[in-house]
C-alpha cells in the first residue's frame, strides 16, 4: 500500500512541479498566447492539486494510525507482539527519510512559485505526519497480531491478510505468502515478527486455519527473498 501510495504522489508530482516551473518562470506558450503569469485559473488550479495530493496523504495517514490503534488492542488478539527492533528501526529510517524528500519537495514548490502554496502545505503536512508517526511507534507501538479472522501488521504501512478464501500459508525466513483463491497472493516481512517470538507466532497462525482447507508449510530455515 505504502509504496503505490508513493508511486500516486509522483505521479501527481510531475504535473505540479511542471505548473510551478511554467507560473513561477512566466515561460510563454506561444501557440496559446499565454505566460506563466497570466494563466487562467492558476490559483484554483494550485489549490485543486493541492487538494488531491492532501487527499492521498491524508488516505495513508488514516490508514497508518488506524491500523496502530487497532493493534495495540491487545486483548482482542489471540496472539499480539511488537515488531522486531530491527525492523522498527528500519521503519523509522525510512520514515524520516520520507518527511526529508517530503519537506524538500514542498519548500521547492514555494521557493518556485509562490502560487503553489497549497501543494507545498499538502507535502508539508505529510512530511509533518511522517515525523510524528515515527516518533509514536516508540515503545512497542509498531506490532503483528493474529486473531481468529486475519494477521495484521501495523508500522509504516499496514498489511491484512484475512484467513477467509485462503488456500495456502507458505511460511519462509523473510517472508510468508497468504494464496488465496482465483490466484491471488498476500505477503509478509516475516523478519517484523521477533526471532525468540517466530514460533509461536507460527504455531497461533496455524492454529487459526481449518487444515482440510489451508495447505500450511514451514521452510523457516530455508533464506528466502524479503520485501518491504
Amino acid at each position: 500500500m505504502n509504496r503505490s501510495i508513493n508511486i500516486l504522489l509522483g505521479i501527481l508530482l510531475a504535473p505540479t512541479m511542471g505548473l510551478t516551473i511554467f507560473v513561477g518562470f512566466d515561460l510563454p506558450i506561444e501557440m496559446f498566447k499565454i505566460s506563466g503569469n497570466n494563466l487562467p485559473y492558476k490559483d484554483y488550479i494550485f489549490l485543486g492539486l493541492g487538494m488531491l495530493i492532501l487527499s492521498v496523504i491524508l488516505r495513508r495517514s488514516i490508514r497508518r494510525w488506524m491500523g496502530m490503534r487497532i493493534v495495540n488492542q491487545v486483548k482482542k488478539f489471540k496472539w499480539n507482539a511488537p515488531v522486531s527492533k530491527e525492523r522498527t528501526s528500519r521503519v523509522r529510517t525510512y520514515l524520516l527519510l520520507e518527511a526529508l524528500v517530503m519537506t524538500f519537495v514542498g519548500v521547492a514548490l514555494y521557493q518556485v512559485s509562490e502560487t503553489a502554496l497549497a501543494p507545498g502545505l499538502a507535502f508539508g503536512f505529510g512530511a509533518l505526519d511522517s515525523v510524528i508517526f515515527a516518533l509514536a511507534g516508540g515503545n512497542g507501538r509498531y506490532r503483528v497480531g493474529i486473531s481468529s479472522k486475519a494477521v495484521i501488521v501495523a508500522d509504516r504501512e499496514v498489511i491484512l491478510l484475512y484467513f477467509t478464501g485462503l488456500r495456502k500459508i507458505s511460511a519462509h525466513q523473510q517472508t510468508t505468502y497468504f494464496d488465496y483463491i482465483k490466484g491471488l497472493q498476500i505477503s509478509f516481512p516475516t523478519n517484523c515478527v521477533q526471532e525468540e517470538d517466530k514460533e509461536e507466532f507460527l504455531k497461533v497462525l496455524e492454529a487459526q486455519i481449518d487444515p482440510n482447507r489451508v495447505f500450511f508449510s514451514r521452510t523457516m530455515g530455508e533464506t528466502s527473498t524479503g520485501s518491504e
